[in-house]
């Protein structure tokens, strides 16, 4: 949630792109604790929850901001997940969880506070799995965060999830962010980041104007005239150019960015990043979005995104049914291929680590499309066959069949545009 630009004291409004926001990270943070407690021998998650722009807690509307939603959501998500596993016979697993708020404004943190306190006194006050503990600090996020890292870093949170919603963009540093990603002592943490476009324009255009230079040349916008931009925004070449700009500015960040925008008719604004170490969080980031529907993307659909030709076959991409049709066919040619590039076969695991890297596509039409290919079979670690693609699992096996029908295989993918 961000503060910036707020009245918090006075009665918060609810924004468009904020509802759209909440939306895929409460969905998400559902997905992510149900993934996370589903081992059979499991009895307790741990795990922190940073959020460096909380907000006032509530909007004049009286919907939840972020902090309160992750509160809901641990509590709604863990009753959930306890009756799931007693149906299948097993345990109950406790979580517990540290939430560290961070406002820079004090006013607005006592706010928070009043929502806050009665939630966690009320669970405290009852039986139950979950056990929160909150942290508050009220400093610019560049200046908590050293000792937010240190509190989670001695209380070993290897679990980490962090909430960025920042005004701007300049708010956290990309040295805070790779700092964040790579801290050996949580090696599970995942990063949501958000900011609006212009900010990040303005800070590239002192900062690596070459770069900006070279996204904003086609149309003929130049980092002294950036006034023009309200011109091209609603365009889908517009959100192509700025998504390249935005991977190509933070993908050292972390193995797994998706960079996509949030929809919004009035242009392509605003970027909701996820960032991960892990392909399995990518995983489930993408099917979150093709069930929320709120974000964009303009380019592939298959397993290279990022890799097309603006002027012939850059698509816009709205994690809808028809882009899932669009990605099928896509799949279809590149799987054979990325398999092709490391030989003949490679283990389902290794597959993924690959394409994750860079596709907006489903689990499932990953899948339908290694099954659908001509040139591909799945085979089992006991040398079966899959023939379900719902029964394909990371042990598998993905290979060429000695018979291949495709004759583009070694074809190039175009490289993304200097």
């Amino acid at each position: 949630m961000k503060t910036d630009g707020y009245s918090w004291t006075n009665g918060a409004t609810l924004d468009d792109h904020s509802r759209r926001k909440h939306a895929i990270l409460r969905e998400y943070f559902r997905q992510y604790l149900t993934v996370r407690c589903q081992i059979a021998q499991q009895t307790k998650f741990r795990l922190a929850i940073v959020d460096g722009f909380a907000g006032g807690g509530r909007y004049s509307c009286g919907t939840a901001g972020s902090p309160i939603l992750f509160i809901e959501e641990l509590e709604r998500s863990l009753d959930e997940i306890n009756v799931r596993r007693a149906i299948q016979g097993m345990g109950a697993v406790e979580v517990e969880a540290l939430l560290i708020f961070n406002d820079a404004q004090k006013d607005v943190v006592a706010m928070l506070k009043s929502y806050c306190d009665p939630l966690e006194a009320a669970l405290k006050a009852k039986p139950s799995k979950l056990h929160i503990r909150i942290a508050y600090f009220s400093e610019e996020f560049e200046t908590a965060y050293p000792a937010i890292k240190a509190l989670i870093v001695e209380e070993r949170f290897r679990n980490v999830l962090y909430n960025l919603d920042q005004y701007g963009y300049a708010s956290v540093s990309l040295g805070t962010l790779q700092d964040i990603l790579r801290t050996p002592s949580a090696p599970s943490t995942e990063v949501f980041y958000t900011f609006a476009i212009e900010t990040l324009l303005t800070y590239l255009s002192a900062r690596d104007p070459e770069l900006l230079k070279r996204q904003l040349a086609q149309f003929n916008i130049t980092s002294a005239s950036m006034s023009a931009l309200e011109g091209v925004m609603t365009k889908d070449e517009w959100l192509g150019a700025a998504e390249r700009l935005v991977f190509d500015a933070l993908k050292s960040c972390a193995r797994y960015v998706s960079p996509f925008s949030i929809r919004n008719p009035n242009g392509w604004r605003y970027w909701m990043l996820h960032f991960a170490n892990n392909y399995r969080a990518r995983q489930e980031y993408n099917m979150v979005l093709h069930g929320a529907g709120e974000l964009a993307h303009f380019g592939r659909s298959g397993l290279h995104m990022l890799h097309y030709n603006p002027d012939q076959d850059g698509k816009l991409y709205l994690f809808d049914n028809a882009g899932r049709i669009t990605a099928r066919d896509q799949l279809l040619q590149d799987i054979p291929r990325l398999v092709s590039e490391s030989g003949d076969a490679m283990p389902v695991g290794e597959f993924y680590e690959a394409a994750y890297s860079e596709t907006p596509a489903h689990k499932d039409d990953i899948h339908s499309a290694m099954l659908a290919s001509e040139d591909l079979e799945i085979a089992t670690p006991n040398g079966g066959v899959r023939r379900s693609a719902n029964t394909i699992e990371v042990g598998d096996i993905i290979r060429l069949k000695n018979q291949r029908s495709f004759f583009q295989m070694f074809a190039t993918i175009p490289k993304l545009p200097k």
